[in-house]
C-alpha cells in the first residue's frame, strides 16, 4: 500500500511538473498563432513577455502584516515534507513481522527482528564469516534477506554463499513456513595485518 501511493504521488508530481514545464516552453518560443493548438486567447505563457503570476496578484496582500511569516512558514514547512519524503525513499524499511502458515487456517505471526538475529548468528557460525548483518525487508508473507558478510583472509566466497544458501537462509526458509526467501548478500573483505614469513 506504501509503495503504491508512493508511485501515485511521484507520478502525479512528475504530470504537474513535466506540464508547468511543458507550458512555459510552449509561451517561450513564440511560436506562430497557428501553432496554439486551439488553447484559449486567456491562457498563460502564451508570450515570451508573460509572467506565471501578474504584479497585482504578487502585490495583493504584501501590505498585510502576517503575509510574509505565512509566506516563510508555509515554504518551510513545504521543504521539510520534501525532505522526509526524499530521506524516506533512501531508508530500507525493516520488516516488522512475518506471517507464518501453522496449519490451522489461523496463521502465527514471527517477529522480524528474532528471524534476522537467527540468520545472522548461523551465518556467523560458518566458517570464513567474521561477521553478518542482517535486515529483513519486503512483505508480511513475502519477506527478503539483506545481508552484509565480513569474509575473514582466508574464506573462499564461493565456498561461504552456497553453505549460506543451503544452511541460513534454507532454515530461515523452512523455519518460516515459507515458499521461498529471497536473499542479496553483499561481502567485504575484513582488514588484518600482514603476516610476516620468515
Amino acid at each position: 500500500m506504501r509503495r503504491t501511493t508512493n508511485r501515485m504521488l511521484l507520478g502525479l508530481a512528475g504530470v504537474v511538473l513535466f506540464g508547468t514545464g511543458a507550458a512555459v516552453l510552449f509561451g517561450g518560443l513564440d511560436l506562430p498563432a497557428k501553432w496554439h493548438l486551439g488553447l484559449p486567447a486567456g491562457w498563460p505563457w502564451s508570450r515570451p513577455g508573460d509572467v506565471l503570476l501578474p504584479a497585482h496578484a504578487r502585490t495583493r496582500w504584501t501590505h498585510q502584516g502576517w503575509w510574509w511569516p505565512v509566506v516563510i512558514a508555509a515554504l518551510a514547512v513545504f521543504v521539510l515534507l520534501m525532505l522526509w519524503w526524499l530521506l524516506s525513499q533512501l531508508r530500507r524499511r525493516r520488516l516488522q513481522e512475518i506471517l507464518v502458515d501453522s496449519g490451522d487456517g489461523e496463521g502465527a505471526v514471527l517477529r522480524g527482528r528474532a528471524l534476522a538475529a537467527a540468520v545472522a548468528a548461523e551465518m556467523e557460525s560458518l566458517d570464513g564469516v567474521d561477521g553478518a548483518g542482517v535486515l529483513l525487508t519486503g512483505s508480511r508473507t513475502a519477506p527478503q534477506v539483506r545481508a552484509l558478510l565480513a569474509l575473514a583472509p582466508h574464506a573462499d566466497p564461493g565456498t561461504v554463499l552456497q553453505r549460506l544458501s543451503h544452511e541460513a537462509v534454507a532454515h530461515a526458509r523452512d523455519s518460516a513456513g515459507l515458499d521461498e526467501l529471497p536473499a542479496e548478500v553483499r561481502l567485504r573483505a575484513v582488514k588484518h595485518r600482514p603476516e610476516r614469513v620468515s
